[in-house]
């Protein structure tokens, strides 16, 4: 069996329904399309993370390339769907994280492809430690990404495509204050890589205006404390040896409420 085979097959049980949708996603993120996006992403990324620092960054992505590198925390741990490349297998409302696990989360297109994004940002939102940090990464409904999203026929159809705007109300119901919102990708999605190096500069003019008409939105939010006195910061259990393993199917939870 080739290694490309091997990645794209599960090694272990869960919803069918959602492994078909992040089997799909990371397909499409192999292709031209979703390699723009993704080294557009990492620049910014990279550039935000590297501000904190800690002990645990967790990540969920459909997709099977590298983790953003936060170069202040000590381990970055990649959760999600059981594919090869993850390192904690969970579904994506019941992640096996203590509450205030991380210093810094990052969902990278983890709405975009998802079953409930209610649920799956507010089991991130619980993984945040008060005073930490979450990102997110999403693909601009109001670009031409967004405009592909509606008439694609490949994965990108099955995005969801949330707002900026409605992300952000969620973060503020789940108890966090937005930092940054911020936008990348102003090259249209073409499978060409002659027309996309040919596009380059528009890179950098949405950049220097900070237009927000790119074809994804970064925003990072802090984990508020609440009260006029500081949370106590509950005790962390020691997380172990960070390796991928297979785990039996968890039940999903029945609320879908941010």
């Amino acid at each position: 069996m080739s290694d490309q085979h091997r990645s794209e097959t599960p090694f272990a049980d869960a919803d069918a329904q959602w492994l078909n949708l992040i089997a799909s996603a990371r397909e499409w993120f192999q292709g031209p399309y979703g390699q723009l996006l993704l080294e557009s992403e990492q620049p910014l990324l990279e550039e935000e993370l590297a501000r904190f620092f800690g002990s645990y960054m967790l990540h969920y992505g459909p997709f099977a390339g590298e983790v953003p590198n936060a170069a202040q925390v000590q381990h970055s741990v990649r959760v999600g769907a059981p594919f090869a490349g993850v390192d904690i297998a969970c579904e994506e409302q019941a992640w096996p994280m203590t509450e205030h696990a991380a210093d810094v989360v990052l969902l990278q297109h983890g709405l975009d492809f998802s079953l409930s994004p209610h649920g799956l940002l507010r089991e991130a939102a619980h993984s945040v430690r008060p005073g930490g940090h979450l990102l997110v990464v999403g693909i601009n409904p109001a670009s031409c990404w967004g405009l592909r999203h509606v008439l694609a026929r490949d994965a990108l159809h099955q995005a969801r495509c949330i707002s900026a705007n409605r992300v952000c109300d969620w973060l503020h119901l789940l108890g966090f204050a937005l930092e940054k919102r911020r936008f990348g990708c102003y090259r249209p999605p073409l499978a060409s890589r002659a027309w996309q190096a040919r596009l380059t500069p528009l890179e950098s003019w949405g950049g220097a205006w900070h237009a927000p008409g790119g074809g994804f939105y970064l925003l990072v939010a802090r984990k508020l404390v609440v009260g006029l006195r500081p949370l106590r910061q509950s005790r962390r259990e020691p997380m172990g040896a960070m390796v991928p393993m297979p785990v039996a199917k968890v039940s999903r939870r029945d609320s879908d409420k941010p």
